[in-house]
């Protein structure tokens, strides 16, 4: 019994941007990219598709998908980074759009790791009050956030927008469980300033902008570990094996690093939903993003026992158990 996926949608611009694209931009090579990354195109936001709008969309296809009203959304979680706005929240730009007038909303920042946090918070919640429905959001266009010029940035990050819709469930199907960390000593190898502060005491000394910064070989290796951790604990504390898993469902960073974790953790590919080669790193969109595409597809059955793992900045990082 726990927090029941009824319905999943997404929403990707509608501009694809190639690696050929971005050899004019930076120096760089489609061979390049994809040896080290595995991305071979990403959407990028053009008017009319700021990150609120592309998660109204995300969400009223999941809304349809759980034949599930507006008007019975009791609250609205989304998880960015790149809101196109501090305040109000993305989410209440979200309620707005869909003139969901009975919920309340709230964003999440835990960077890639934000939907899994949400997903916790949705379950949480559900637990105490059973009768209430959940719109949870990952969306981002981390476009607005990352340096063209830089090439250890540009090649991997992408926008988009996913969603679904909870609500309890009296069977065996929902979240079992997650097991979710973070350690904010590490913050510096991956991180994005805020816009320049306008208090003079308490201007950062060497803030380039609001766009993202990372130290890629270190971000790898603390990637790669921390998800092994995350994924071994959460079986160990649902006294679940992972041969038992119908479907993995990582966050889509980097091919070399879900390669690694999987041979880490002695998983089969065909196990594994991918889809970084199209999209790129959506952030906190990734996960989502991937399960809607993997439940339109068929890869996912009434029953099946899904894993969820991600790694963002913070660091933050898990993994969640969810049985269709």
């Amino acid at each position: 019994m726990g927090a029941r996926i009824l319905g999943t949608g997404s929403c990707l611009p509608d501009r694809i941007l190639s690696n050929h694209d971005l050899e004019k931009i930076v120096e760089t090579s489609d061979e390049w990219i994809r040896s080290r990354t595995g991305i071979v195109a990403r959407r990028i936001s053009g008017p009319g598709e700021e990150t609120y709008l592309l998660a109204t969309k995300a969400a009223e296809q999941a809304l349809a998908m759980a034949h599930i009203a507006v008007d019975e959304i009791d609250l609205i979680i989304v998880a960015t980074i790149s809101s196109h706005m501090i305040m109000p929240s993305c989410a209440c730009f979200v309620q707005k759009e869909l003139g969901a007038r009975n919920a309340f909303a709230y964003d999440l920042n835990a960077a890639c790791s934000g939907f899994l946090y949400s997903l916790n918070n949705a379950d949480k919640i559900l637990q105490v009050d059973r009768e209430k429905t959940l719109l949870v959001i990952g969306a981002e266009t981390l476009s607005s956030r990352t340096n063209p010029q830089d090439r250890n940035t540009c090649i991997l990050f992408g926008d988009g927008a996913g969603a679904v819709v909870m609500h309890y469930s009296t069977d065996a199907t929902g979240v079992i469980g997650s097991a979710l960390f973070s350690d904010g000593t590490l913050w510096d190898l991956l991180y994005m300033h805020n816009a320049p502060s306008c208090n003079p005491d308490l201007i950062q000394e060497g803030n380039p902008g609001a766009h993202i910064l990372m130290e890629g070989s270190e971000v790898f290796k603390y990637a790669v570990r921390s998800m092994e951790k995350a994924v071994v604990e959460l079986f160990a504390q649902e006294n679940i094996s992972l041969e038992e898993v119908d479907l993995i469902i990582p966050h889509q960073a980097n091919i070399r690093i879900l390669n690694k974790l999987l041979s880490r953790l002695g998983v089969d590919k065909e196990k594994v939903f991918i889809n970084v080669h199209k999209y790129g790193n959506t952030s906190a969109a990734s996960i989502p993003i991937a399960l809607d595409e993997a439940n339109r597809a068929g890869r996912i059955k009434k029953g099946d026992l899904l894993l969820l793992c991600s790694f963002g900045g913070g660091f933050t990082w898990g993994a969640t158990l969810i049985r269709w």
